[in-house]
């Protein structure tokens, strides 16, 4: 009998992505396994998921808004309904194991699985663990993290340093540098800069970047932007007005974005730091400074110290960060530098040993 299996979480592309490498590799190895995936509605999720051809259910769940705490009084009638809501998605799936990859809708659904005794395994992309994942890490069957000395957050004898899955069509991508710009209307002669503020956007760099342009296309570049929803209107006019823009909220084809760039700009996620060391692009990170404990910077800062990236501070961002671009565009030595250090980081199996180790348990 095949089994099933609901996958929890999501929030951002660095929660959604693994989840989705994680669902395609067990798929490959057991194509008979049945999959559900639990998000919180109104996230992008709800979007990515189905694109991506898995089903989602979303439950009504949200976290604690720090900025306005005004806005967190319907906050425990959320997370009580999220359980009762959690409670019905089992009773119809009754799934063999639940996988959490954090977000607001992993707690109450890996919390339901741990109390019937369902195999829950838990995978922490970041260098600092999530909350949910801290207080679920005590019941886990097993925790996947994408960097060592995760001991601090987790019980040492559940956890195995896997890596980050990072999507398949980036790991096995086989586009030439002319189609991907082709495919992005750019010319092939021009060094080509990719800004990615991750999925939700970076204010920092869309402004460095719009008020950055004119320097950036007189030194001869050309740029793929994704802006998220900050400044998405202001690049727009960008691209109409130049030739060597291209920009959009979001790109769906990052496989395309990474084959056509030579230089990338963008924020430390743990994914976003896991593709540039398998695509090997020179990256200048910009950390996002209120990530817990900035473990952005953290992230940024391991490929910083082995000559592998450039990194520049959120605050300094608007005045350094277009004339790093530039230096860097110049540089080709630096570039081919910083290109033969992110091969030597690149883990390019992350999904096939999470994929190994949940069936492996629960066969």
């Amino acid at each position: 009998m095949s089994k099933k299996i609901i996958i929890a979480g999501g929030g951002t592309g660095g929660h959604i992505f693994p989840a989705i490498a994680i669902a395609n590799e067990l798929k490959q190895k057991q194509p008979g396994i049945e999959f559900l995936f639990v998000g919180a509605k109104g996230k992008m999720e709800m979007d990515r998921v189905p694109q991506a051809g898995y089903s989602i259910v979303g439950i009504d769940i949200a976290g604690l808004n720090r900025s306005s705490l005004i806005k967190n009084i319907g906050l425990p009638v959320k997370i009580i309904k999220s359980f009762f809501q959690v409670r019905k998605i089992f009773k119809d799936f009754r799934p063999d194991a639940v996988i959490g990859v954090g977000g607001y809708s992993t707690f109450p659904v890996l919390k339901q699985a741990q109390a019937k005794g369902i195999p829950t395994f838990i995978h922490e992309s970041n260098s600092f663990a999530g909350k949910s994942n801290k207080m679920l890490s005590k019941g886990a069957t097993r925790i996947f993290t994408g960097t060592d000395g995760m001991e601090r957050f987790f019980p040492a004898e559940k956890i195995t340093v896997t890596g980050n899955p990072v999507r398949k069509q980036i790991v096995e991508a086989a586009i030439t540098k002319e189609k991907a710009l082709e495919f992005f209307g750019l010319e092939a002669d021009k060094t080509t800069l990719l800004v990615v503020g991750g999925s939700l956007g970076a204010k920092s760099i869309n402004e460095a970047v719009l008020e950055g342009m004119d320097e950036l296309l007189k030194a001869g570049l050309q740029v793929i932007w994704q802006t998220g929803k900050s400044l998405a209107a202001e690049a727009a006019q960008q691209a109409a007005t130049h030739k060597g823009v291209w920009a959009n909220e979001f790109i769906t084809n990052m496989e395309y974005a990474y084959a056509a760039a030579d230089i990338v700009i963008a924020r430390a996620g743990a994914m976003t730091v896991a593709e540039i060391c398998v695509v090997k692009k020179p990256a200048i990170f910009v950390p996002y400074p209120f990530a817990a404990e900035d473990h952005q910077t953290v992230n940024a800062q391991q490929l910083v110290n082995k000559n592998a990236a450039l990194m520049v501070k959120d605050a300094e961002a608007k005045n350094n960060v277009v004339k790093m671009a530039v230096g860097l565009a110049a540089d080709e030595h630096k570039r081919r530098e910083i290109s033969a250090n992110l091969s030597t980081l690149a883990i390019t199996d992350a999904a096939e040993r999470v994929a190994d180790e949940i069936l492996n348990t629960i066969q």
